[in-house]
Order: C-alpha cells, then structure tokens, then sequence
C-alpha cells in the first residue's frame, strides 16, 4: 500500500511530495534481490519503519554493500544507485524542493549530492526521535502528518527564504528548453557565480541538471507508449542522436534501453534486477 499528497501550503516552497508506503499484507522476502533506483534530479528524506536498515551497493558488481540507517537523506543524483530489496518495508519519506535542504536539513545540496547521509548527522538526536514519532503512528495519514509537523517545526526554528531568485529563474528556463548561455545571460550573473548558487540549491550544475531533465522526459514519454522506438522518444526529448541517448541512458540508468524496456518496470524509477 501507498500513500502520496503534497504538503499543506506553508510546506511548497520546499517540499514537493510526502509519501507513505508498508506491505499489502504479511512481508516476503526475496533473498538476494536488488534493484536500481533511476535518479529524480532532486533530494529525498526517507524513514525505515518496517524492516532492515537501508542498506546499499556502490555499484552493480559490489557484493558486500553498505548499510545507511533507518533515517537518511538521499542527495541530488546524477546516476542510479542499486538498493537491497530483498524484503518487504515500511518506510514514509518527503520529496524536497531545490534549494530546501539548507532549511530542512543544515546544509546545502551540493554537500549532500550523489550520497546518502544519515539524517543523525544532520539532526543530530532529533533524527532518532523523529523516528520514535513514526513508530507510534497508527496509519499512513498519520505518518504523514507527523512528517510535516516534524518539517514545519524544522522551519520555524530557522529564517529561511528558500529559492535564489536566480537559481528559480534558471530552473524555470532550463525546462522552456533555454541553453546554458541563456540562463547566464538572462540571470545577469557572471557564469562562474550562477553556477555555483545553483550548484548549491540543486546539488547539481546547469548542465547535469538538463540532462535529468532530458532523461526524465523520455521516461515520462516511454510510461505513456512503452511501444514507441527509443529512437523516436529520444528525437522527442531533445537527443541530438541515438549515439547520444544511448550512452546517457547507460550512464544514467545503470543498463542499456533495450534492457529497460525488457525489465517492464512498474515504477519507472525502480528497476530489479
């Protein structure tokens, strides 16, 4: 089962989504399973309540793996990483907005980039009891209601004013389809400056940040016609040729289209492999 709502309105400016998810059902297990979470191009905030620790893989040939925590912060990727998921969880987490983590979490995207970090090392003792919290809740609604208290009090104890204006306008431009050279010129910055405030409101550069966005489209596109020709929903996404489409999504994705496509995925994010 699954829970998913966007945050009250206070909440906007940094989160995106809440969700909330545990098993239909007594858990199973799958012993050995994995599977490759495809990057959303911004930063998670998830808590373990059912199950093992997040545990994880540096990449798909690593055998041991590494475990992370029951309460972490996922930073802005520009690639997949491979998750155990060899058992059924609980778990509620929020989808933040650029630029929201210095507010919610401490520290800015960049330093949390393409890594998770154990939200104890973040907040400190309030990281263990805001899990204690989620444990008491009787239902997903509540899980989410507690998460966004949690947020908000996060956000009173702190004078935040989300966004650089300038980094809203290039993210703004990036997804009309504008250049690099345009958001430069539009910002009035000089381009070493916009690209470090949007490096540190999205963990990302300019450029990578296109990219999931381009990747992203093609997704999108492929969950709406899983028929359609890569070639096609590439020329569609703005690939300049497949060349170019197939090396991103390798890169990307952690496989080949075609064994994306094989793969059938129902989340288009969670691939098993």
């Amino acid at each position: 089962m699954q829970l998913t709502r966007p945050p009250a309105p206070h909440l906007r400016r940094f989160v995106q989504l809440l969700w909330a998810s545990s098993p239909d059902g007594p858990p199973r297990t799958r012993p050995g399973a994995r599977e490759h979470v495809l990057p959303t191009g911004g930063m998670h905030v998830v808590f373990r309540l059912g199950g093992p620790a997040v545990r994880l893989f540096r990449d798909a040939t690593d055998t041991e793996g590494f475990t992370v925590g029951y309460a972490l912060a996922g930073g802005t990727r520009s690639a997949f990483f491979v998750r155990d998921v060899s058992a059924q969880t609980s778990s509620v987490g929020v989808m933040l907005q650029p630029g929201a983590a210095r507010a919610l979490l401490g520290a800015p995207e960049d330093a949390l980039a393409n890594r998770h970090t154990p939200l104890e090392a973040l907040w400190g003792a309030a990281a263990g009891f805001a899990l204690e919290q989620l444990y008491g809740a009787d239902s997903l609604a509540g899980q989410l209601t507690i998460v966004e208290a949690l947020l908000t009090s996060r956000l009173a104890a702190r004078a935040m004013h989300g966004l650089h204006p300038a980094v809203a306008q290039a993210l703004a431009d990036l997804h009309g389809g504008r250049t690099i050279g345009e958001l430069v010129k539009h910002s009035g910055y000089s381009h070493r400056r916009l690209i470090a405030l949007f490096r540190g409101m999205t963990g990302l550069p300019p450029k990578q940040y296109a990219r999931m966005l381009r990747f992203d489209r093609v997704l999108a596109q492929f969950a709406l016609e899983p028929n359609q020709p890569w070639a096609e929903l590439a020329l569609q996404a703005g690939y300049s040729d497949q060349a170019h489409f197939n090396r991103d999504f390798l890169a990307i994705s952690g496989m080949p289209p075609q064994a994306y496509r094989r793969a059938a995925p129902t989340a288009s994010r969670h691939v098993r492999i």
